[in-house]
């Protein structure tokens, strides 16, 4: 009698079912157990019925209460079909409720997402203005020390950082990782503002650096210049760091971990819809903040007051990104991954570097991202210099880069409605080389001005413009296009290339790749214009070679995006099969079926219930 109770799972089937299937007949269950035989039609039935079938088989020799002999295959439970043709499972049980033709499970995840994003771009923006006014106008330094703040500053710390994230990754948790790495930011910020700046005069050795600067001379301005300035270079790092950490680490790592690939070729476009608004709200709060100081009276300092107030955004915006992070983690189910692919054991920081290193697909990611930062570093630090020499106050260099912002975030907005229909007509390949091309051709062209500007001078003129001016413009509109392409599509497709990737490969990867091969792209541009300067005398002199080296540069990331994408392809149809596999595996059940008179016993000799092609059954539920 116990194995009969564990075996109420079991369909019993006859191998030619007949169209008595709707009349049950009384068979073992009502028998046994006097219990009121349901319709079919309407019933919805679910895979947990069978959980228990496989503690009963019946064997050949023992037929339990005169069965006939019976064998064991598995069939989908998809196969079976209602009276009226309909499936077993109730569609309505199982279909997901939609606001606008998107799922809400989904909107739960993408809408926090986009205002997480809005949120650190509205910061970034922010920094990244504040941070080139701070060391490029203060007094005693220039735009020349931008490369040696990137080479020897910027990078060990970028260094530094990934292992002690990757430290942290092996001993804390995810949340407590994210929360560990941007809480020490927004301190930083408000304390900077609040504290640190006002207190800049105390605290910077000016008549140290004043004395270095000359017992060594004026070829060391630029190396002294961090001295001099030291707390002002420390917010520039910070700001760099947030960009490559809170942007590319924690933002992107999160939003990989709980969007699958279908959701992120749909609204990775997206998130920097909200972004690129952020990109236009932010530049004009930084346009007014720097306007400030023409309504406030003489002796003020109207600079530190609108650092001051914008420090206080950044902290504002700092504190909702955690709450919007904790709302997610508490309420939004991550989706399930390949099993495989979670098994994998931690690595210490010397193994994950040498991981690393050795896997060609986390190479074609980092070539992506150091072209990039060569690329676009070769270009913008000649255009700050001559956007120093064109606007030399802090104010009006801020309200100019405020111009700046405005203007990358509309740009970038129109690249991302675009983005989707590139992704969805060609593909993560075409959209992954859009970027290197936009930036190659708006380079030559400011490279051109700057080595015919003098022969163009006349035509100008015209214009309304010296030559120095269109210079700056026509950088600005190279940053504006390189940037708005980097936003839309060059970021999307590295973080998609992501997804695939196993959850230690990808957290130490991204760390890896983000934090260290960003920084490092910037300081290889770096040094290459110090390198130039030093051989050729100036900047301008080695601004043919500069334009032949980013041609380079350029063809070695078309390379690494075209073998990304042959890989990308391949892994991101590896884990469809994984899935595919395991939801199949998921969904099959054993089935007991009677077997002709001498037949094999095969499952190619049982008939599938089929309302249309008759037979009767009995169903032991």
């Amino acid at each position: 009698m116990d194995a009969v109770l564990q075996s109420r799972g079991l369909l019993s089937l006859p191998t030619k079912p007949r169209n008595s299937v709707f009349n049950p007949s009384h068979g073992l269950k009502h028998r046994f157990f006097n219990l009121k035989t349901k319709n079919i039609g309407g019933v919805s039935l679910s895979t947990n019925v069978f959980q228990k079938v496989n503690t009963f088989v019946p064997s050949k020799k023992n037929h339990v209460f005169g069965l006939k002999e019976r064998n064991l295959f598995i069939c989908k439970a998809e196969a079976a079909a209602s009276a009226d043709g309909q499936p077993l499972l109730d569609e309505k049980e199982i279909e997901n409720p939609k606001i606008l033709g998107i799922e809400v499970a989904t909107l739960k995840k993408i809408v926090p997402l986009g205002l997480m994003f809005f949120c650190i771009l509205f910061n970034y923006t922010i920094l990244r203005d504040t941070k080139d006014v701070l060391v490029v106008t203060a007094k005693g330094s220039s735009a020349e020390i931008i490369p040696f703040l990137k080479t020897w500053v910027n990078l060990p710390m970028a260094i530094g950082f990934m292992l002690l994230y990757t430290k942290l990754s092996n001993a804390l948790s995810k949340q407590a990782l994210f929360y560990s790495v941007i809480l020490p930011f927004i301190a930083f910020f408000g304390a900077f503002g609040f504290v640190l700046y006002p207190l800049s005069s105390y605290i910077h050795p000016e008549a140290l650096a004043d004395k270095l600067l000359n017992i060594l001379g004026p070829r060391f301005l630029g190396p002294l210049a961090i001295l001099r300035i030291w707390s002002f270079c420390l917010f520039y790092v910070m700001a760099e760091l947030w960009g490559s950490v809170v942007v590319s680490v924690l933002f992107w790592g999160f939003a990989n971990q709980i969007t699958t690939i279908d959701e992120a070729k749909r609204f990775y476009p997206l998130f920097g819809l909200g972004a690129n608004v952020a990109l236009v709200f932010s530049g004009r709060t930084v346009k007014y903040f720097s306007n400030m100081r023409q309504h406030l009276g003489p002796g003020v300092d109207g600079w530190a007051i609108s650092l001051k107030a914008m420090m206080s955004i950044v902290v504002g915006m700092g504190l909702a990104i955690c709450f919007l992070y904790w709302w997610v983690n508490n309420y939004v189910p991550l989706p399930t991954r390949s099993k495989k692919k979670k098994e994998k054991p931690k690595m210490g920081t010397m193994e994950s570097l040498k991981f690393l290193v050795s896997s060609k697909y986390i190479r074609d990611l980092a070539t992506l991202v150091v072209a990039y930062g060569i690329s676009i570093n070769l270009v913008e630090v000649t255009w700050k210099s001559k956007l120093k020499a064109q606007f030399p106050s802090p104010n009006e260099y801020s309200s100019f880069m405020g111009d700046f912002s405005t203007a990358t975030g509309i740009v970038t907005f129109v690249m991302m409605l675009l983005s989707q229909f590139i992704f969805d007509k060609y593909g993560w390949g075409v959209a992954a080389k859009i970027t290197p091309s936009v930036l190659l051709l708006t380079g030559v062209a400011f490279f051109s001005l700057i080595l015919f500007g003098g022969p163009v001078a006349p035509i100008i003129a015209k214009f309304g413009m010296t030559p120095l001016l269109a210079a700056v413009y026509v950088g600005a509109l190279q940053n504006i296009f390189s940037k708005s392409a980097k936003y839309s599509l060059f970021d999307p497709c590295k973080e998609m290339a992501y997804i695939p990737l196993d959850e230690d490969t990808k957290v130490k990867g991204k760390a890896a790749i983000d934090v260290v091969c960003n920084p490092l792209g910037k300081s290889g541009g770096a040094l290459i214009q110090q390198f130039m300067i030093l051989t050729f005398g100036s900047l301008a002199n080695s601004t043919p070679y500069l334009g032949g080296i980013l041609l380079v540069i350029v063809l070695a990331w078309l390379g690494a995006a075209k073998s990304l994408d042959t890989q990308f392809t391949e892994l991101r149809q590896e884990e469809e099969l994984e899935k595919e596999l395991e939801r199949t595996a998921s969904l099959k059940i054993p089935v007991v079926a009677e077997t002709n008179e001498g037949g094999n016993g095969s499952p190619e000799s049982v008939s599938p219930l089929n309302p249309a092609a008759g037979g009767s059954s009995s169903t032991n539920i």
